[in-house]
């Protein structure tokens, strides 16, 4: 049913649309995407990818290498590891369980890659519902952090919580 495939310029305007609705700027307030360069860049550490839905795009994943992505972000982490932001593009489709199909998509993607042992998210600290949905998924509380100053909370979903 959802399907996802690379993003790309001519996704621009779209997700560029995606980043005024206000569900996307209450999970990432202070985040300036640069969609314009990032949608041209296809770094080896990173994927960005669509999510659609028969075809019809409803959000947005990104997938990085948090040990060799260019800015560190992330700080000092281990290799063999994923981190993933995600978000669903419209209101009218949060809470119908994309959101679930798309990290389900996304996890698998990661530990395809039989080296990969965690993956990363780092939701707002305010961001409760966010805070449900991943340890539904199995993701487990590591530490809470901040980043360019915003609160956030740090999970990790480990291979061997999975069964792949």
């Amino acid at each position: 049913m959802i399907k996802l495939r690379p993003a790309t310029l001519h996704d621009l305007e779209l997700v560029k649309h995606w980043d005024t609705q206000q569900h996307v700027i209450d999970c990432d307030p202070d985040d300036d995407w640069d969609w314009e360069t990032e949608l041209g860049r296809n770094p080896p550490w990173r994927e960005q990818l669509l999510a659609e839905l028969y075809g019809e795009p409803i959000g947005f994943l990104q997938i990085i290498d948090p040990y060799l992505e260019e800015t560190h972000y992330w700080g000092k982490v281990e290799p063999n590891k994923r981190a993933i932001d995600i978000w669903i593009g419209e209101a009218h489709n949060l809470n119908k369980g994309y959101g679930t199909s798309m990290m389900e998509l996304a996890i698998a993607r990661c530990f395809q890659d039989a080296t990969v042992n965690g993956i990363l998210i780092d939701p707002l600290k305010t961001n409760t519902k966010a805070h449900r949905f991943y340890r539904r998924l199995g993701f487990e509380f590591i530490e809470e952090r901040e980043f360019d100053g915003t609160l956030c909370y740090i999970y990790e979903l480990k291979r061997h919580k999975i069964s792949i």
